[in-house]
């Protein structure tokens, strides 16, 4: 009814289905018995419960947690169902601001995206698919649903339909991707295509498009393959681009805008950026794109100079976008074991 996405309403039910599991264990099986004592109960059982890994949940897993019960419950007293919320004093955990754990640099990246093996028609599609992971960031699940009508070829642009948030952006693609990308669609993916054609832009050899799980097995492998000592796999490139950009120049602004995040306070910016800008941008400080030309417009004046902002507030900024990519991470590769 409230138009949100799959995946919100997958992780609603995931971690409300932890609790309920957890109360079933104790023999509460209605809402009506759940006090502000067994909220409290079920926040300390989170503090002390340990993964696979014998790692505790972080404070951000733990809070994550906590809201989707406290949510839980004041619907409930809105719905008339409750006639208090029994978790509506909780004192919630306060979420640590971290940084990325691994990140590739220029020469390493390179490594990885080395890694297909060209002589396969499937080793084209890779290589296409990690290049276009390096020069836009895109998330896991946008990579998935591109389609072969998303690519302006023309114009060097992607266009993301429906990321996350529901929300649709352009995306200036570098020249190196656009190349790989489009010997791709002219030479290995019409033999991948079976009728009636989805349009899908990256298909499996079977024809179909990738599951998101698939599409992370794989792309580990090629980062496992580059021994870089660095462990991610589609979100890796996500942190990548965004940290090699900021070190070659790019205001954050800039990358918060490929990034689609919707806004970061730390920035204190309210005005969107241009696509011509965010191109021009993108080919100056991105290793993969082309720079010739385009540092002739920036000193002609095309390209927006960058605020001087105090190296304060900018580390802040900084810390609180790889903040948000940390919280966004859907490759799995951190997921945290339910609370059974």
């Amino acid at each position: 009814m409230r138009n949100y996405s799959e995946r919100t309403v997958e992780n609603n039910q995931s971690y409300l289905g932890v609790f309920v599991a957890w109360c079933e264990a104790r023999s509460i099986t209605r809402p009506r018995e759940v006090t502000k004592p067994i909220v409290e109960r079920y926040q300390r059982h989170l503090f002390h419960l340990r993964k696979e890994n014998g790692k505790p949940l972080s404070f951000r897993a733990q809070y994550a947690r906590l809201m989707h019960v406290r949510g839980y419950f004041k619907w409930l007293a809105r719905q008339n169902a409750l006639l208090w919320n029994p978790a509506s004093d909780l004192d919630l955990p306060r979420p640590e601001q971290r940084l990325p754990k691994h990140v590739l640099t220029a020469s390493e990246a390179e490594r990885v995206l080395a890694q297909p093996d060209l002589s396969d028609p499937l080793g084209v599609r890779d290589r296409a698919m990690l290049e276009t992971f390096y020069s836009t960031g895109i998330r896991r699940m946008e990579l998935v649903k591109l389609g072969v009508y998303d690519l302006d070829i023309e114009r060097e642009i992607l266009m993301v339909r429906q990321g996350k948030g529901k929300k649709d952006r352009m995306l200036p693609l570098g020249e190196r991707a656009l190349a790989w990308i489009e010997r791709y669609v002219g030479d290995v993916r019409p033999d991948l295509v079976m009728p009636p054609d989805p349009g899908t832009l990256f298909l499996t050899n079977q024809g179909e498009a990738f599951s998101p799980a698939h599409l992370t097995r794989l792309v580990r492998t090629y980062v496992a393959a580059a021994e870089t000592n660095k462990q991610g796999a589609c979100h890796l490139f996500r942190h990548t681009m965004a940290t090699l950009m900021l070190e070659n120049g790019a205001d954050i602004r800039y990358i918060q805008e490929m990034l689609g995040h919707a806004e970061l306070t730390t920035t204190q910016i309210n005005t969107r950026v241009s696509i011509k800008q965010l191109q021009a941008v993108h080919a100056l400080t991105h290793p993969a794109a082309k720079l010739a030309g385009v540092r002739a417009a920036a000193e002609a004046g095309e390209v927006e100079a960058s605020s001087e902002r105090p190296e304060l507030a900018k580390a802040s900024a900084v810390a609180e976008l790889f903040s948000q990519l940390d919280d966004e991470d859907d490759d799995g590769d951190d997921q945290e074991v339910s609370a059974e």
